[in-house]
């Protein structure tokens, strides 16, 4: 559980290091979805994504909020709770379980969305494959 907790924060932060460089000047504060299956189930997934955050500098409340949207276990939720994010404008989605994945990436194409604990991308749909390169 930490090392998947441990890899949303390295690509997050990947992600957010220019927002945070524009945070300081504009005062943005940057919102992150949140969609998974089980808020019970993930509980400390969440603490040690806001903990890994916390330790590369960023504050809740000052650089980013978290808009968390679960599932309950109903994955018949997923597609509204994923409308619901983009609706918030939310600047970027973290997904866990591949059933969330699909729904954020119906619900938007513009909102970059980090995949947790889900299938291929490119075998889902969600992300087209990478070129060839030439030699390989």
């Amino acid at each position: 559980m930490r090392q998947i907790a441990l890899a949303v924060v390295v690509a997050l932060s990947l992600l957010l290091a220019p927002l945070a460089a524009g945070a300081q000047q504009t005062g943005k504060v940057y919102r992150i979805g949140v969609l998974e299956t089980s808020a019970t189930l993930n509980t400390a997934n969440l603490g040690a994504f806001r903990q890994g955050l916390r330790e590369l500098g960023y504050v809740e409340g000052r650089d980013f909020v978290i808009e968390y949207r679960s599932a309950d276990g109903r994955p018949e939720r997923f597609p509204g709770l994923a409308t619901e994010l983009v609706g918030l404008k939310v600047d970027l989605v973290v997904t866990r379980g591949t059933p969330a994945a699909l729904a954020a990436a119906k619900a938007t194409e513009s909102i970059p969305i980090v995949m947790a604990a889900s299938g291929d991308p490119t075998d889902l749909g969600i992300a087209p494959a990478l070129p060839a390169q030439a030699g390989t």
